[in-house]
């Protein structure tokens, strides 16, 4: 219990401001609180640190902070915090701990179920609960997990690190995208004040299935080519329609007579044995491409630079959508194709770079 007595113990006039400052704020401790575990206010802990600070005997310290005298030692040691230390004993030791931890890193793809099953399976006493717990405390979240870079995808760049921008300025690249009638991911905004958000003027129709249509396109270093709108499925008998109809013809203006490399992804349709053959018979050579590596085909920023330029268009069905990415196509200049092409040799150096992880671009 803090009195006059038990302030006058306190050395400095700065100590015993403190002490009864404290009492003041809280309020007095009107009860001595005996009990190995009990918990200590902000007074007593006050109280319990000044008289440790000037060397006095934890028998005197409890006695003028109201406290048993284990409270005090565990306090001054730093062992009592509130009552984390308090409930029931654990059921696992370190040691058992320890071997789960090696249980998981020697596998780290094992459900819980597998890590409690031979953990327990060496003896250990826990449940499933317990399991997890301890996983928890060591620092492990269960998570889905990144697709490991690919090692293609670095073998590739290093056999292309010293190509020239003019190497690939004799790549045709090509491929494919969905355009839909749509105002960017959260649809079109809506002008309103605060109550409106029911309102009938202030709520926009719900579309499951909005119309899209998809689109083969192709570019080279001096611009880009024609559009073809794909109203089927694309296999392998389309897709070498549109490499007679579209790619071939396209080619000639770019190219005229010199030699070109026709690039496009491993979509089923493009490395189907019967669009080898094509293109084999139609002497057209195909440069080889990792999979899963849209960072690399400067196309896909084409195809990202034409719907930003369709942003503010609102085309209202399919007929008005193709009119726009027509006319949005059309108005690319072939500067910015050719600065594309340019950005190849800067695509293999990050490639590499990230050990065939996925790159910014």
């Amino acid at each position: 219990m803090v009195t006059s007595q038990s302030a006058n113990q306190l050395k400095t006039p700065a100590e015993v401001s403190r002490a009864f400052k404290m009492v003041s704020q809280f309020g007095l401790l009107c009860y001595t609180i005996i009990g190995k575990t009990a918990d200590l206010t902000v007074v007593q802990k006050t109280i319990i640190d000044t008289l440790h600070k000037e060397g006095k005997p934890q028998t005197f310290i409890a006695k003028e902070a109201g406290c048993s005298q284990s409270a005090v030692s565990k306090h001054v040691t730093r062992k009592l915090s509130g009552r984390k230390k308090c409930g029931r004993k654990r059921c696992t030791t370190n040691r058992e701990n320890r071997s789960l931890m090696r249980i998981v890193k020697q596998n780290r793809f094992k459900n819980l179920s597998e890590l409690h099953k031979e953990w327990t399976g060496a003896g250990v006493k826990a449940s499933r609960a317990s399991t997890h717990r301890r996983v928890k405390e060591f620092g492990y979240s269960c998570l889905i997990p990144l697709v490991k870079p690919l090692l293609r995808r670095l073998t590739w760049a290093k056999e292309k690190k010293n190509w020239t921008v003019a190497q690939w300025s004799k790549v045709f690249f090509s491929d494919e995208s969905k355009f839909c009638i749509l105002f960017g991911n959260q649809g079109p905004r809506v002008w309103r004040k605060g109550g409106e958000a029911h309102s009938p003027s202030c709520l926009k129709s719900s579309v499951k299935f909005p119309q899209s249509v998809m689109i083969w396109g192709a570019m080279s270093s001096a611009g880009v080519g024609p559009l073809c709108f794909l109203k089927t499925k694309v296999t392998a008998p389309v897709y070498q329609e549109i490499l007679e109809h579209f790619m071939l013809p396209s080619s000639d203006q770019p190219f005229e007579d010199a030699d070109f490399i026709f690039q496009q992804d491993l979509a089923p349709a493009h490395t189907a044995k019967s669009t080898k053959s094509w293109l084999n018979d139609h002497g057209v050579g195909v440069l080889d491409w990792p999979a899963n590596s849209p960072d690399l085909n400067p196309r896909q920023n084409l195809w990202g630079i034409v719907k930003r330029k369709m942003r503010n268009k609102r085309p209202k069905n399919a007929d008005e959508l193709k009119a726009t990415v027509k006319e949005t196509w059309a108005s690319i200049p072939p500067q910015q194709c050719h600065k594309l092409i340019t950005s190849m040799p800067r695509r293999i150096e990050a490639v590499i770079k990230a050990k065939g992880a996925s790159t910014k671009y």
